[in-house]
């Protein structure tokens, strides 16, 4: 067991796909007896569910888009907030950072690169995120959350180390849990959700699609689905026309008692969606965002799809009759959702915290010397880090 206590530091982007994992690193990382502290955006900083011992540096980041003329902002930007890192690193010298990610992730690891300071990236799609791509081939280990990862180029494989997305705790421990008793004249739980903002799609298509459900179906229904605010009524009369049981809201607070309650899931394929659906063991209709940058939701569902735990659609084949019809093949008969269940529960990486700390506990050798080493010219190096973004 681990005595030695040090520091790290997790940069993550302001959104709940970046900083949930890297909160999940932050627990196991501080029941190690390890000190931690995160960089982020003020998005970051005020996000639901940050624990309380985890202090929040909010540092600038600029945004590299494909237009070149936005980049001196963007560089200065970036160049303000790694020397913001510096200090921070001069006072609490970490033993390594690591990144999850987005744009507030940048100022961090190239501060870490010009300091000396041992760094690691996690990726938490099945594709290489656009700040991931452009600091891969600068950090000490890259972690995925998938063996197969997009964009992610073979150079860098032999550093690559398969870890798996770091889930909540109160998800985890709904693993062991058995799969709620399904049977041919139960009650059939569906919940849906769109991600933390909802999804409109999903409120205009899955009432009417479980509305053209046999009527054997049909009449066994309880749904649980969360919708934007705005359209909430909307949806509420849709199922009411439909004489569907169904309980709506913007939010809820307990959404993993939800997940765990549920025979099947109908929503987004972020990754911290299927990373809680496997690890739970639930099977799914994905519709994966369409706008998502290089389609990674698509990405995010090939494993779960392959192993029999999940069916995909794309949003412009998603209507309400093939929306019956995926529903209709799963849970006809209750061993074949049974099956699908437990062909995503196999796809679970529940020790995904633990494996990414032993990974960074791994370059916690000799402390870290007060003479900080000066990387490449800060000039050069951005410029470089402004083309590999837009690409």
């Amino acid at each position: 067991m681990n005595t030695v206590s040090r520091h790290f530091v997790l940069a993550a982007g302001g959104t709940g796909g970046h900083l949930t994992p890297a909160f999940a690193l932050a627990q196991e990382l501080v029941q190690r007896g390890h000190h931690v502290a995160l960089i982020t955006d003020e998005r970051g900083a005020a996000i639901p569910g940050k624990p309380d011992f985890l202090p929040a540096h909010v540092l600038p980041a600029g945004r590299f888009g494909k237009n070149p003329l936005r980049w001196p902002t963007a560089i200065s930007a970036v160049l303000k907030g790694r020397a913001m890192a510096r200090r921070l690193y001069e006072s609490f010298q970490p033993t390594a950072v690591v990144g999850f990610g987005g744009y507030p992730a940048l100022p961090a690891l190239l501060a870490a690169r010009s300091a000396g300071v041992p760094s690691v990236i996690h990726e938490q799609n099945a594709v290489l995120g656009r700040v991931n791509r452009l600091l891969a081939g600068r950090v000490d280990a890259i972690a995925t959350a998938y063996e197969e990862v997009d964009r992610l180029k073979p150079a860098f494989l032999a550093k690559t180390h398969v870890v798996g997305n770091p889930v909540r705790a109160e998800v985890l421990a709904l693993r062991n849990e058995p799969f709620p008793a399904f049977t041919a004249d139960g009650l059939l739980r569906v919940l849906v959700t769109g991600g933390s903002q909802g999804a409109r799609v999903l409120s205009e298509i899955v009432p009417d699609g479980l509305a053209m459900l046999q009527p054997a179906l049909r009449s066994r229904l309880q749904v649980t689905q969360q919708c934007r605010p705005e359209d909430l009524e909307a949806v509420r009369a849709r199922y009411a026309n439909h004489d569907i049981p169904a309980e709506l809201g913007s939010y809820f607070q307990d959404m993993h008692v939800r997940l765990g309650d549920a025979h099947l899931f109908i929503g987004r394929a972020g990754a911290s969606t299927i990373a809680e659906l496997t690890a739970v063991g639930r099977p799914a209709i994905l519709v994966p965002l369409p706008i998502a940058t290089d389609d990674h939701q698509a990405a995010n569902t090939r494993e779960m799809v392959k192993a029999g735990g999940a069916r995909s659609i794309r949003q412009e084949r998603f209507t309400a009759k093939e929306l019956a019809k995926q529903i209709q093949a799963m849970a006809q008969h209750p061993e074949t959702l049974a099956t699908a269940a437990h062909a995503a529960w196999n796809c679970g990486r529940p020790d995904a915290a633990e494996k990414l700390a032993d990974l960074v506990e791994s370059f916690g050798g000799e402390p870290i010397q007060d003479v900080i080493r000066v990387g490449a010219d800060s000039k050069a190096e951005l410029g470089n880090a402004a083309q590999g973004a837009a690409a």
